[in-house]
């Protein structure tokens, strides 16, 4: 009984250091030197300045900016919360705050179906990526707010569209952040009206 005790105390210690301390060590070093950018949670930079990530979303209200999708994540995009609003199709304050938001994105585009990411969170409330088609709605906005042509705001779009993972995996994206920082160098906030 005894042999027995002092076995699975000595496989409990070692496999504590092997899977709690070697195995994320190694794993950790691995990604700092292979994925290094990826692995700290591929930060945007701008003049030495943290900008934002390519991974987690936020929010852009602004008239000039593309605007993300809703978030459920805390007070907004906030990582420590991520998580969906977890309310049914059918909750009062689901559809309230959906008929809302498409009312209010109508009042530029009358008698125009909204696109549903620009109405609805991710599962996270993190993301950073919203259709073609969500991008498609805002283009009016963004080329008159940026004094820009509705072509060359497409533009912009076509180039930060990414298509499908593997070519079958999941739908064709845009990210808001670099779609609007891209902006921010053709046509800058300054000189905008």
């Amino acid at each position: 009984m005894r042999r027995n005790i002092i076995t699975a105390i000595l496989y409990t210690v070692v496999t504590t250091v092997l899977f709690g301390l070697v195995y994320p060590f190694v794993v950790t070093g691995a990604a700092q030197l292979l994925f290094k950018d990826k692995a700290n949670g591929q930060l945007i930079q701008q003049n030495g300045q943290l900008i934002g990530s390519r991974i987690i979303g936020q929010p852009f209200s602004a008239p000039g900016y593309f605007h993300s999708r809703p978030s459920a994540a805390g007070n907004g995009y906030d990582a420590a919360n991520s998580s969906g609003s977890n309310y049914a199709p059918t909750n009062k304050k689901l559809v309230d705050r959906v008929s809302g938001d498409v009312t209010a994105l109508q009042q530029d585009h009358p008698s125009t179906d909204v696109p549903v990411d620009l109405v609805t969170a991710s599962g996270s409330g993190l993301d950073p990526h919203i259709t073609p088609a969500g991008a498609e709605f805002q283009v009016a906005r963004i080329a008159h707010e940026r004094h820009l042509s509705e072509d060359a705001v497409r533009h912009v779009i076509a180039r930060h569209t990414e298509g499908r993972q593997l070519g079958f995996l999941g739908e064709p994206r845009v990210n808001v952040l670099e779609l609007n920082l891209e902006l921010d160098r053709i046509a800058p906030v300054s000189l905008m009206k």
